[in-house]
């Protein structure tokens, strides 16, 4: 197999990951296509113990390197493919996301349900490489909800019978139209950062208040400048696409800094909207695309006339080095 697939290789157990998975590195070494593994410490170990030797014939990634910010994640594994297209070498991908480590168990939003989007956009973005991957997910550390998702926006699954095409898939557009609102709790009544943006002059001084919040709380300076970067984007959108004025809240959850940019122009987000790179030309959009690749989670709402974009940096997630 070496045209693209995105498979979901779901399993229950050690028995269901050994009995799926290895039979299918088998068929990628014996045809001699390099794999790369970026999976958890426990399915190397089985690997290695059931490949013996062969083992070293794979590529071992590091998981720090590849999951971070979840932005960063989706478009640093679509880089890597493109790299490896661009010197005409197909690469079989087996990855499994690590979406805990790092996050407290006070996060304010559910990192695998915001996943799931970058997974559906992965059929489009990642198809041009021709790089088969296989996801692996594990029924024992992701609700029944999670898992009826990862199978819908994967186009195939590896199941004892090998890769067979999902017929419930569906596409990412209609995937993300459907997810574009994610309700939101709403915001503390006193949030420790509260301004008015109401014209592009305001941006500075913007700018240097939520640098200052986020500084305060122990955020090095790098983490700050990506914190406001990302909020500046988006408040400049509000700006530019929705209706001034805009507001912007900033609050803490456990470690988690979480903030909130408010327009009144009352349009919902498009469906794809920040999951695409922007083009070359200086024109191209870039604002939520940016923000999606320094924030964790971005999240959005239409409710009342309001347009609402939220943002969230968990504290280590955010200080990791993008790589």
């Amino acid at each position: 197999m070496t045209e693209f697939r995105h498979a979901a290789l779901i399993v229950d157990s050690d028995e269901s990951l050994r009995s799926r998975l290895v039979p299918a590195l088998h068929e990628s070494l014996d045809r001699e296509t390099p794999v790369l593994m970026v999976v958890g410490p426990g399915t190397e170990r089985l690997v290695r113990d059931d490949l013996g030797g062969l083992s070293e014939r794979l590529e071992w990634g590091d998981t720090g390197s590849f999951y971070q910010r979840l932005g960063f994640a989706f478009e640093g594994f679509r880089r890597y493919l493109a790299a490896q297209h661009a010197v005409g070498r197909t690469v079989q991908v087996v990855a499994e996301p690590d979406l805990a480590a790092g996050v407290s168990p006070e996060i304010p939003f559910d990192r695998a349900a915001a996943y799931t989007s970058y997974e559906a956009m992965c059929n489009d973005a990642y198809s041009g490489y021709g790089c088969p991957i296989i996801c692996i997910w594990d029924e024992r550390r992701h609700p029944e909800g999670i898992i009826d998702s990862i199978r819908t926006v994967h186009d195939h699954e590896v199941t004892d019978a090998g890769h067979v095409a999902n017929r419930a898939h569906v596409r990412p557009p209609e995937y993300l139209a459907d997810r574009v609102e994610v309700p939101m709790a709403r915001p503390p009544a006193l949030a420790d950062l509260d301004l008015t943006v109401a014209a592009p002059d305001d941006l500075g001084v913007m700018s240097r208040a939520v640098a200052s919040w986020a500084g305060s709380r122990g955020f090095s300076d790098a983490a700050t400048g990506d914190v406001v970067v990302a909020l500046v984007e988006v408040a400049a959108n509000g700006l530019v696409h929705g209706l001034p004025p805009v507001r912007v809240r900033g609050w803490w959850q456990g470690e988690t800094l979480v903030a909130q940019v408010d327009d009144a122009g009352g349009c919902p987000l498009p469906a794809l909207a920040g999951y695409v790179p922007p083009g070359p030309e200086p024109a191209a959009a870039r604002g939520l695309w940016l923000a999606r690749q320094l924030a964790d989670v971005v999240s959005a709402s239409t409710a009342f006339g309001t347009t609402s974009v939220r943002l969230h940096f968990p504290f280590e997630v955010t200080h990791r080095v993008l790589s």
